[in-house]
């Protein structure tokens, strides 16, 4: 996490936080990663549900098991610094605890981000659509946001973030960096898409945003009147982590394909996730994308990431925490600055 100032932005953190980027990624990574002993993964779920009581019950986590199973997460890239925002505003008597992400390589850029989400619900865990991107803003996000701050002049016309999450960070960035036109915050999440309503309104009256119409709506992959009410529309779509939802990945391919004008691209950011990024790509291909995959495509992040790896941290695995960068497009790619 943020260092210095941001330390008490993680402090306050709700743990109900933690709790959801814990299940959601062990959730991730159980797509990607053969299963360990019997003997391991007892411990892990009865770690896991440890927590789960405890934040039901308001408590904190004190048991080694829990506590172990709760810090091994590797969580940023250190992309962006948080301040937390005090409210001046005496009538306002929400729990939301509103944050500024500041890019740390382009301290001009910032928007403002939502942090306490309210209470947990179990039922919504477990059932809702696809939860994954409903609380913390994941590394891939983290990196595809600073990577659209970094590349800023290659966006034009309209923008889209496909399954953004409660955040939908990066669609934002590039709200506020770029000469856009039109930016769509997206997830397939209501409840997520509520909250991004939220963002953009803060961010509005902010005055984060230029010219351009940032709007935010539910696009739900395999909903076709999803799709059509928005077909060959996107000049580029930008999408983070969405690739491990086995169920789910055909319907990505298909939507990016017809969301993309003729000359459009794709960018998407994702880990490896076992053989999950390569399926993508073999179905991208399939419907007739071409693809180009890259793996150092910006020099702070491949450094954090040789860091990460020097270091042996136990908390880092490349396989389910460096985003490669593939780019897809309807015809031969076009010569752009990517890298």
């Amino acid at each position: 996490m943020e260092r210095d100032s941001t330390e008490r932005v993680r402090k306050t953190k709700p743990v109900s936080s933690t709790l959801l980027g814990i299940i959601n990624e062990d959730s991730r990574a159980a797509n990607s990663q053969t299963s360990k002993s019997t003997t391991s993964g007892t411990d892990a779920a009865r770690a896991r549900w440890t927590i789960l009581r405890q934040v039901l019950r308001q408590r904190q986590m004190d048991t080694s098991e829990a506590k172990q199973v709760s810090v091994r997460r590797f969580a940023t890239f250190d992309l962006f610094s948080r301040k937390r925002l005090v409210t001046q505003d005496p009538s306002d008597t929400s729990d939301d605890q509103w944050v500024e992400y500041r890019s740390v390589s382009l301290p001009e850029y910032s928007a403002l981000l939502r942090d306490n989400l309210g209470p947990l619900r179990v039922d919504e865990v477990l059932s809702s659509f696809d939860n994954t991107g409903n609380v913390c803003v994941w590394p891939s996000e983290e990196v595809m946001a600073h990577y659209c701050l970094q590349k800023r002049h290659m966006f034009k016309g309209a923008v889209c973030e496909l399954g953004g999450g409660m955040t939908c960070l990066a669609g934002l960035m590039v709200a506020i960096c770029a000469d856009v036109k039109e930016v769509l915050l997206s997830d397939g999440n209501k409840k997520s898409i509520q909250n991004v309503r939220g963002l953009v309104e803060r961010n509005r009256k902010a005055e984060m945003f230029g010219s351009a119409h940032v709007y935010a709506r539910v696009v739900r992959w395999d909903c076709e009147s999803d799709i059509s009410a928005l077909e060959s529309h996107f000049d580029i779509i930008i999408c983070a982590d969405c690739l491990f939802l086995d169920q789910f990945r055909v319907s990505l391919v298909d939507a990016i394909r017809r969301l993309l004008q003729p000359n459009g691209m794709a960018l998407v950011f994702a880990p490896m996730r076992g053989e999950t990024l390569g399926l993508f790509c073999d179905l991208a291909q399939q419907a007739g994308l071409c693809i180009c995959k890259h793996q150092q495509y910006d020099a702070q992040v491949w450094d954090v990431h040789l860091k990460m790896q020097r270091e042996g941290k136990e908390a880092y695995d490349e396989n389910i925490h460096y985003p490669l960068l593939i780019t897809l497009t309807k015809g031969p790619q076009p010569v752009r600055h990517i890298q």
